[in-house]
């Protein structure tokens, strides 16, 4: 007879972060991760002291993918400055990361553990962008400004319901890139 088999340690943070995106960290609930995995809430346990451990090892992973993992696959794939400046916020900004990221900063309003931890995250980011800035742009002041307009072009993109006229979303946006860029 095999052994019964374990649902892995990261395929409950990854339910759990799908639960982050849909529903805030209210959403994260071990009968209801349990129950979306098809598994007994007994194999969290294996895993986990309590949910707030869960919900601590989900922002590790979370900060981890969008730090050091989006940085490492930028540097590798190499370019100059604004070709890395693209990939960068291509791959922070992705169809995965995304959600992650605006439920993140969403409970950070209401919990100062998690506000400190973003506040670092977003630290490390604006670093990065800095030191690309620097690289094509004349002066502290600028690198500053361009980094700043960058940082809440592709975070404030997301809430905005404004039209734009005969042109697209994705149109304008490429058109403030290309600003920022030049």
């Amino acid at each position: 007879m095999a052994a019964p088999t374990r649902t892995p340690r990261s395929t409950w943070i990854d339910e759990g972060l799908r639960a982050l995106s849909a529903g805030g960290p209210d959403a994260v609930r071990i009968d209801s991760l349990a129950q979306a995995l098809g598994v007994t809430r007994g194999g969290f346990y294996w895993h986990f002291e309590d949910r707030r451990a869960l919900l601590e090892e989900m922002l590790d992973t979370w900060q981890r993918a969008s730090t050091d993992e989006v940085l490492e696959r930028v540097e590798h794939q190499g370019g100059d400055a604004r070709t890395k400046l693209r990939r960068a916020g291509a791959l922070t900004f992705s169809d995965w990361l995304l959600p992650i990221d605006l439920a993140v900063r969403d409970w950070s309003r209401r919990d100062p553990t998690v506000a400190e931890r973003l506040r670092r995250v977003d630290n490390r980011r604006m670093d990065y962008l800095r030191s690309l800035f620097g690289e094509f742009c004349p002066g502290e002041d600028e690198v500053e400004a361009r980094s700043m307009l960058a940082f809440s072009l592709l975070i404030g993109n997301h809430f905005m319901a404004a039209d734009h006229g005969a042109r697209s979303r994705a149109d304008v946006l490429e058109l403030a890139v290309k600003r920022l860029l030049a």
